[in-house]
């Protein structure tokens, strides 16, 4: 669903209609992640698998699960990190009843084993390296372009996670325009959190491009050798984007070519305050989802993106996705803020809107109703 929102243009600096939200959380499973996984499990059925396996922060785990449980064809195991699930999403799984495993480590080290345990065992493997998980996510662009009459917006700004989608959106766009569907190419925006900015450092601060496919590998070998040294992990509250070692690296390097891209950082600050304003504008969405939004609003504050430019921000997962950050940060106030908020920088909540305690007195609520 493609949606104009003057009040997160507002808030992002743009002109009226000129932001839209393309919002992904209507999906069978409330995350864009089916656009991809209804293309692998068909092709899972296709060949004849009987297991299908995925890594996941997720999105990708409830997805496969909700196909595997429709199609009744193959059997599905999770490998997630410890503690890296958010609950609404690790209770979709369970109920679809997959077989979920629980590794010491985060979703990085879950994609290393699954990968290594479907070599081993000939299980289909369902994360996004799987091709028709990538083809089928270029639907994404086919309905924003739609929505739109076929005319091209000038950016699409994405979340920043394994980078499958920005894969997908750049393969997308560099066929339709060879196929002579659109006269241009959008710009496209490739938003990391800051605590999980792989993308970023690589692309914006070490120059890293694709170089018609020839981009300095030693260069992304190196920064994951010294990641590795120094055990560094990913941390944000935007648990879907939480990923050092995104596995369509090359391949995001290809779109950022194809669509003359950028990428940007931001923090989880700006990610709440984002997501806050995205919900108080009606569409509500899981943090890594406002990650798009609060991209918008510093590339507009850079100057990179104008006033008047037309764009799209993905929404990649629905609200009740994981809303323990959402209930969080509504909840805060001056004097509190949630201890796991300001682990992550999040130190003020500008746009809470925590429940008013009353006692149970008529005369007392009907005051305090009457002053909001």
């Amino acid at each position: 669903m493609l949606k104009a929102s003057n009040p997160v243009a507002k808030y992002a600096g743009l002109n009226d209609d000129c932001l839209y939200l393309q919002y992904e959380g209507l999906n069978p499973s409330g995350s864009f992640k089916d656009n991809g996984m209804t293309a692998a499990s068909t092709h899972a059925v296709m060949v004849g698998a009987k297991v299908a396996a995925c890594a996941s922060t997720g999105n990708t785990s409830a997805s496969l699960a909700v196909y595997a449980s429709v199609a009744q064809k193959f059997k599905v195991v999770v490998f997630v990190g410890s503690g890296k699930i958010a609950l609404g999403k690790l209770s979709q799984a369970l109920d679809y009843g997959a077989k979920t495993v629980q590794i010491q480590g985060d979703f990085d080290d879950a994609l290393a084993r699954v990968r290594e345990v479907c070599n081993e065992e000939g299980i289909y493997l369902c994360n996004s390296v799987n091709p028709f998980r990538l083809e089928g996510q270029k639907s994404i662009m086919f309905r924003v372009l739609e929505s739109l009459n076929w005319e091209v917006p000038d950016w699409i700004v994405v979340p920043g996670g394994n980078l499958g989608n920005s894969s997908a959106f750049g393969k997308a766009f560099m066929e339709l325009k060879a196929l002579g569907l659109i006269d241009r190419i959008p710009r496209l925006a490739i938003i990391n959190a800051q605590g999980a900015d792989t993308l970023y450092q690589l692309y914006e601060q070490e120059g890293l491009r694709w170089n018609g496919g020839n981009y300095d590998r030693a260069a992304s070998t190196d920064f994951f050798s010294q990641m590795d040294q120094e055990n560094r992990r990913a941390s944000t509250l935007a648990s879907a984007i939480e990923i050092n070692r995104p596995v369509n690296f090359s391949k995001s390097l290809r779109a950022l070519d194809v669509c003359d891209g950028v990428v940007r950082e931001v923090t989880d600050q700006q990610i709440l305050d984002a997501k806050a304003q995205v919900g108080a504008g009606g569409l509500g969405c899981e943090p890594a989802s406002a990650a798009s939004v609060a991209g918008a609003k510093l590339l507009k504050s850079e100057g990179v993106i104008a006033s008047s430019d037309r764009v799209v921000c993905i929404l990649t997962g629905h609200q009740l996705k994981d809303p323990n950050a959402t209930v969080a940060y509504h909840s805060a106030t001056d004097e509190h803020m949630d201890e796991k908020l300001t682990s992550h920088g999040v130190n003020k909540a500008p746009f809470s809107n925590g429940p008013i305690v009353v006692e149970n007195d008529l005369d007392k609520i009907i005051k305090v109703i009457r002053s909001l």
